[in-house]
């Protein structure tokens, strides 16, 4: 699963993340070595900021920032666990792509795929995994965990892939969120699904962007226009966009869903589990049981 920004921003997900009950994640044993980049502070503003830019900040910033991702999440997202959401909704319970024994020989693209825990998953159920990035530096602690799949480095706006290629595909907080035009994504993976192919994606939910991006009691009360649209950038000294990611209401994300050629199957909005009692960025069991902040949405192509 990839981090998200501002109200879609996963901070951090700390090693306190690992879950008490009742599913305890693998935890990892291949600590990264970090990188040693400490860039100037950015600067977080709302500004507009189109598809090419987009693409540029987010693929330099999570080529800079992937080694400390996987070590802050490596715990609780363990080698080979599909986790959709902070709030820790696990696959393995949801079957949101179907029963795990129907996977078996199905082939599946996962998109933003990070270190590709998710495919790993997949890929145990005797499913054919592709994992897809826009960060070289992400897939190359997929290369480190180890994979018997194929790793693509590539923009999800453009898939290098060949029409009706896949039966599935899902994206677990990726590439949707950093777009500038998230139908250019879904057209995409319509294009390589087979007819009647599903693809599930989350994305932080979009109430989350009306509330300031805090876990406590402060992170409840609105701060801001659920209809503003305008991007969250963070910037360099230069005005150079380093991060970017992009608000759509709940409503948009079901027009770009049907838009795009899918049919929306189902929209699942997790509640927070009792057991999940660690905060994560903004995400927190205060906040948790009572605004949703995850959106997932199930999609079919028709």
């Amino acid at each position: 699963m990839r981090e998200a920004a501002h109200p879609g921003r996963i901070g951090a997900y700390p090693a306190q993340k690992a879950r008490t009950a009742p599913n305890r994640p693998q935890v990892s044993t291949r600590e990264p070595v970090i990188q040693e980049l400490e860039p100037p502070e950015p600067e977080a503003t709302r500004r507009a900021a189109g598809v090419t830019e987009s693409s540029r900040a987010n693929r330099g910033w999570w080529d800079r920032n992937a080694d400390e991702y996987q070590v802050e999440h490596g715990t609780f997202l363990g080698d080979d666990r599909f986790v959709w959401c902070p709030e820790g909704l696990d696959e393995v319970e949801a079957e949101l792509l179907g029963p795990a024994e129907d996977l078996k020989g199905k082939g599946v693209l996962e998109i933003g795929a990070g270190a590709a825990q998710c495919s790993r998953w997949l890929a145990g159920q005797g499913a054919r995994p592709v994992a897809l990035d826009l960060s070289h530096r992400q897939l190359q602690h997929a290369l480190r965990i180890g994979s018997g799949f194929p790793l693509v480095c590539a923009d999800a706006t453009v898939l290098p892939f060949a029409d009706g290629a896949f039966d599935l595909a899902c994206s677990a907080y990726g590439a949707l969120p950093f777009v500038a035009d998230p139908r250019l994504v879904l057209r995409e993976v319509r294009r390589v699904l087979r007819p009647g192919g599903r693809f599930v994606f989350s994305v932080t939910h979009p109430l989350r962007w009306a509330l300031p991006d805090e876990p406590g009691p402060e992170g409840l009360t609105v701060s801001a226009s659920y209809f503003d649209r305008t991007p969250y950038v963070e910037q360099d000294d230069e005005g150079h966009a380093v991060y970017v990611e992009h608000h759509r209401t709940l409503g948009d994300r079901v027009r770009d869903v049907v838009a795009s050629g899918f049919r929306l199957v189902d929209l699942v909005e997790p509640e927070w589990p009792e057991w999940n009692t660690s905060e994560w960025g903004g995400w927190s069991p205060l906040r948790g049981h009572l605004v949703p902040g995850t959106a997932i949405f199930v999609c079919e192509r028709d």
